[in-house]
């Protein structure tokens, strides 16, 4: 969300942020409807005015027994409370189209994020780990013999459609493994809250953290109102929802492992094989919510957290800074973290990490107040991946793979795995 003063000062930078994202100027629209709400607020303030000193002249004439001015007093009263109710309606209308339109409108990017259209156009920033060689062709996750019985996909067409997955045996317990192994490095080496969060939430919540209204399509909705969430981004978020809290209090970083939800609108056709775009999956998330000035340093140490699960697992991976044109809305910058699938023999996404400054937290009217100071302050909030579990499944089954099917587990993971540190190519873990 905007705020509609910073427009009001600058409208030039406001257009200029937009044009990084490609998007025509929209002050002159915001501030036309601005300035119509602002002068029906104005007229029914002046409006007020004259009820208010006609009402105790009304006394005034009936005492000195002047019916006609009486009766004309009277009259006006009745006439400037009908015009006052017409214009606070009015201005009612044009203050939620004003909110109707900031609302749809996207965060604006930090000044060092890359021009650009596409994915094409952003620009990695570093890599990390060498991808192995192997000496046979290297399989997809789908294929690999020790997935073939844990990793059952017409049982889930069956149970539920497309794009759903049963997993089982040693695939099932690698999987558990994998989150596990996340939120707990998370929570004890990296300093973050886990938090258990509900999936169901409020159309109010998935309009803070920018959901809605604009991407309803891309989430799942129940017949009774509650949306089921995309990540757990939504429900860690909006935990400082109306709430002002001490500076002290701040940082705060969460971490949560949910499941999510994503209706997948408009990818028909695209990473349909196997378990890489799923309607429902897993995934460890972290949130952090920071003062305004420290904010871009907690975007750089977040990111860190969700390198260091992937350095930790052994996987390869590279990071790349988003171009204007690939950012999601509510982001400022962001960051992708994409992991090395040799049967794909290409880096795929497994982590975003974004800093939102304070457009999440103008939505969810989330504020804070410094020392010794009584107006508070937006906060600001940022998300990230760390990481996508089933995704991070397959990045540990395809870099693990060996020439006969089994399936060679990261060292990291062995704790979590009751000593064990293979699935065999009949699926089971030994």
């Amino acid at each position: 969300m905007h705020d509609i003063r910073e427009i009001r000062k600058n409208p030039e930078a406001f257009d200029a942020g937009l044009a990084m994202r490609g998007l025509a100027p929209m002050s002159p629209e915001i501030l036309t409807i601005d300035e119509g709400r602002r002068a029906k607020i104005t007229a029914a303030e002046a409006a007020l005015a004259d009820r208010n000193s006609a009402s105790k002249e009304v006394g005034a004439a009936k005492a000195r027994g002047d019916e006609a001015e009486f009766e004309r007093l009277r009259q006006l009263v009745a006439d400037k409370k009908t015009e006052i109710a017409a214009l606070e309606e009015e201005a009612k209308t044009e203050d939620a189209r004003l909110n109707d339109l900031l609302a749809g409108i996207p965060n604006l990017p930090h000044d060092d994020v890359p021009l650009g259209n596409d994915e094409e156009d952003n620009i990695e920033v570093r890599r990390w780990g060498t991808p192995r060689e192997f000496d046979f062709a290297p399989k997809e996750h789908f294929d690999l013999a020790a997935t073939q019985t844990g990793m059952d996909f017409e049982t889930a067409a069956k149970l539920s459609g497309s794009r759903f997955v049963v997993m089982s045996g040693g695939v099932a317990r690698a999987h558990r493994a994998l989150a596990q192994f996340m939120i707990d490095t998370h929570t004890t080496e990296n300093g973050l809250t886990e938090v258990n969060t509900p999936v169901l939430v409020r159309s109010r919540t998935m309009f803070g953290t920018g959901q809605l209204p604009k991407f309803a399509e891309d989430s799942y909705e129940t017949t009774n109102g509650w949306w089921l969430i995309p990540t757990s981004e939504v429900t860690l978020t909006n935990i400082a929802a109306d709430c002002i809290v001490d500076e002290s209090y701040l940082p705060r970083r969460y971490a949560a492992h949910s499941l999510c939800f994503r209706s997948e609108a408009g990818s028909a056709g695209k990473d349909t094989s196997g378990m890489l775009r799923q309607h429902q999956f897993e995934k460890v998330e972290m949130v952090s919510v920071t003062r305004p000035e420290d904010s871009s340093n907690e975007h750089e140490r977040m990111t860190k957290c969700a390198e260091g699960i992937l350095e930790r697992l052994g996987l390869p991976y590279r990071t790349v800074v988003l171009c204007t044109g690939d950012m999601g809305a509510g982001a400022r910058k962001t960051y992708d973290i994409e992991v090395w699938l040799p049967g794909q023999n290409t880096y795929r996404e497994i982590s975003s990490c974004s800093v939102c400054g304070d457009y999440q937290a103008r939505r969810m009217n989330a504020r804070f107040r410094r020392a010794g100071e009584k107006k508070p302050e937006f906060v600001h909030t940022l998300n990230g991946s760390g990481l996508a579990v089933g995704r991070g499944l397959i990045a540990v089954l395809e870099n693990g793979q060996q020439a006969d099917g089994s399936v060679d587990l990261p060292e990291a993971l062995h704790p979590w795995l009751g000593g064990k540190t293979r699935i065999g190519a009949d699926g089971v873990l030994i």
